[in-house]
């Protein structure tokens, strides 16, 4: 059965149809671009911004050597933990070692200012368990 009404589509709104999908492809790609260009970039850190004490200074250097501040202030550690953590430092990851003074200066300062978090009531919780 034929409709008289309903003819095949003339060249150009073909023509139209593909330049307007055209446009829509063109505009979604400039779009992931310029969102590409958006990379992550870290800001700086400063010593002024953990607490203030004898080492921080020493500390702050000594580990921004390799990585961010901020990774050391989570960790919150003992005395001893930190301590063998330097030694992995040095002897795995080619940290300058620290010793003597220097050594005690910065231990005393990790020590004072990111010792063990608390354990959360009831202990660790996983939590893609269904209760």
């Amino acid at each position: 059965m034929q409709f008289p009404h309903v003819t095949a589509a003339a060249p150009w709104a073909r023509r139209l149809t593909l330049f307007a999908t055209l446009l829509v492809g063109v505009s979604l790609l400039a779009g992931l671009a310029g969102a590409q260009q958006q990379t992550f970039t870290p800001r700086d850190e400063s010593p002024e911004e953990y607490p203030a004490g004898p080492g921080r200074d020493e500390t702050f250097y000594s580990c921004t050597a390799c990585h961010g501040f901020k990774l050391v202030a989570q960790q919150g550690m003992t005395r001893q933990r930190w301590d063998d953590t330097l030694v992995v430092m040095t002897q795995r990851h080619g940290m300058p070692a620290l010793e003597g003074s220097d050594r005690e200066l910065v231990l005393n300062y990790l020590e004072t200012h990111y010792p063990p978090t608390a354990a959360a009531p009831g202990g660790w919780q996983n939590p893609f368990l269904n209760r």
